[in-house]
């Protein structure tokens, strides 16, 4: 079985669902209701935010707090939900206090109440409320970062430039020595600025992050030249980055220098690493926490609104997570991906029609993760000529073969019935990337769906079940490998493994029913090919399974040869 495979970058977590359960009780206007009691209001809070609306749960949860008391149970909700919506001066108002709150809520709130001070520009009342200790579990890393950046805002300026520390972790050395070199600069200590500059953009991959950032500081510095060489080289490294591209055509123009952080600034920027690490080990309740704060200091931070908008995804608030992808403006590096991830949101949804002219929107600047993604989104409406056309002029275009477009283009071709242009495509991929499991699977199903070179093709997808044996797709091509070799009863085999592994896909349900047909096991072939009709095949596939179905024929045995 073949599968649509995907260029651009694209958020893996579009189809994650909300949780399930009630609704919640509510007004017709979706406001709770008056006069419910502060337990009801507590549950309906509660069921609120394990669906990911966190603005409704705010609502719930703040009418529970103040009809509750001071329950701590309720309070620590209420001040969750505040936070996860975005309303940090709220959720600051409400932090929990005392010694019936628990130990993360009150580290949460000292985190929270110091930011929120920040925010408002009280330096000395922010480092107070974090405290001179370090927060424990799991804010070690982020209290580490933001304390140099509150300590600057305490007018402390030694403390400003204490290098963060915590053991074993990478993370904070790393954007630790990027915070201390901004806060050199900030106190003209500029030779130490420039070391820990250097000392982030060394070896043959910096980050972007740090080359923007020292790139800025070199243009401030009146240093022009070296800072041109700079983005040259990290352009060199990634010629698809719009942020290089735009520092570098700033740079060579001598407009205006990018201002140094203020303490707002950087504060936000601390949080940004912490948040990633979070996510990464699937703590986004955390994670959207941190970015809620990052946020509060710093609105124009493109990077955090789309990791923001990530998440509320992941957690099912779709309307949330557009609200954050739209925030950034045409013309700023993020705006490209930005409207590939709106894109994909409506795609998800259904509406094909807005995905495809948001797509068009971000393809319109140029950038090349934003071309892909519009043709990403063409192959997935069944658009070929189009994609095809974006393909080629990305190929076209590239500096070195890139054996992803040479894939998708072959896809698109063979869906479309090209499929001399198709094998060529493929075949080139292949070469450019000969352990591929995906795309030994994708030519190998290829030629055995068309009955040709099936020796060969079924090694391939040996090859490719060997490195992904939990792949329902390549064990279904491996199936029906055997089916067209006439060997029913291997065929079954695998098949019914296939079907086990992934239940949902009509494709595999088909080959199935096709194959216990094959062997005499005829009233479950029905059964297969009816469900075939439940789980959103294409027209061609319904057809198909519908024709078996009313004739009581069953499949052509379509045995091929070697």
């Amino acid at each position: 079985m073949r599968r649509l495979i995907l260029i651009a970058t694209v958020p893996a977590l579009l189809l994650a669902g909300c949780a399930g359960g009630a609704p919640p009780p509510s007004s017709a206007t979706g406001l709770p209701v008056v006069g419910e009691s502060a337990y009801g209001l507590f549950l309906a809070g509660g069921a609120a935010m394990n669906a990911g609306r966190n603005s409704e749960a705010a609502r719930f949860l703040e009418l529970a707090r103040a009809g509750g008391g001071d329950d701590p149970a309720i309070v620590e909700r209420a001040f969750t939900s505040a936070l996860l919506a975005g309303d940090v001066k709220t959720a600051a108002a409400i932090a929990p206090e005392g010694a019936e709150v628990s130990e993360p809520a009150r580290r949460l709130g000292r985190l929270v109440k110091a930011v929120a001070a920040l925010a408002d520009g009280k330096g000395a009342a922010a480092r107070e409320a974090l405290g001179s200790e370090p927060l424990g579990f799991p804010h070690r890393s982020v209290s580490a970062l933001l304390g140099p950046w509150f300590a600057a805002a305490a007018g402390d300026a030694e403390g400003a430039v204490v290098r963060p520390q915590v053991r074993g972790d990478a993370a904070v050395d790393y954007f630790g020595k990027i915070g201390q070199a901004h806060l050199f600069e900030r106190a003209r200590r500029y030779d130490e600025a420039e070391t820990d500059f250097k000392a982030v953009t060394g070896g043959g991959s910096p980050s972007e992050l740090a080359v923007l950032a020292y790139g800025a500081f070199l243009e401030r510095r009146g240093r022009r030249p070296e800072a041109l060489a700079l983005y040259d080289a990290g352009i060199g490294r990634n010629p698809a980055s719009l942020g290089l591209a735009q520092a570098r055509a700033r740079a060579a123009t001598g407009r205006g220098a990018p201002n140094a952080p203020s303490l707002k600034e950087g504060a936000a920027f601390a949080l940004l690493a912490p948040a990633a690490t979070m996510l990464s080990a699937k703590q986004d309740q955390v994670a959207l926490a941190y970015l809620r704060l990052a946020l509060t200091l710093d609105p124009q931070r493109n990077d955090a609104w789309l990791m923001l908008g990530d998440v509320l995804q992941q957690r099912g608030d779709s309307e949330g997570a557009r609200a954050a992808y739209a925030k950034p403006k045409p013309n700023s590096p993020e705006y490209p991906s930005a409207q590939a991830k709106l894109a994909w949101s409506h795609q998800s949804a259904g509406d094909k029609t807005t995905a495809i002219r948001l797509a068009r929107a971000g393809a319109e600047t140029g950038d090349l993760e934003a071309r892909a993604t519009l043709a990403d989104l063409l192959r997935a409406n069944s658009e070929f000529d189009e994609a095809i056309i974006i393909l080629t002029g990305l190929i076209n275009e590239a500096k070195s073969p890139d054996w992803r477009l040479f894939y998708a283009r072959g896809q698109a071709n063979e869906r479309s019935g090209r499929w001399t242009a198709a094998e060529a495509d493929l075949s080139k991929a292949l070469a450019l990337r000969p352990d591929e499991s995906e795309l030994l699977n994708y030519l190998g199903y290829a030629w055995i769906d068309r009955g040709e070179r099936l020796d060969e093709a079924k090694g391939m997808i040996e090859k490719a079940l060997a490195a992904n044996p939990r792949s329902g797709a390549i064990v279904d091509s491996l199936g029906w490998a055997y089916f067209r070799k006439g060997d029913y009863a291997k065929a079954v085999e695998l098949l019914e493994q296939a079907v086990e592994l992934e239940a949902g896909d009509p494709e595999i349900n088909n080959h199935l029913g096709d194959a216990y047909w094959m062997v005499g096991r005829k009233d479950e072939a029905g059964f297969q090919w009816r469900r075939v009709l439940t789980l959103d095949p294409d027209a061609k596939m319904r057809a198909d399974a519908e024709a078996k179905i009313a004739g009581g024929l069953g499949p052509k045995p379509r045995v091929a040869g070697p």
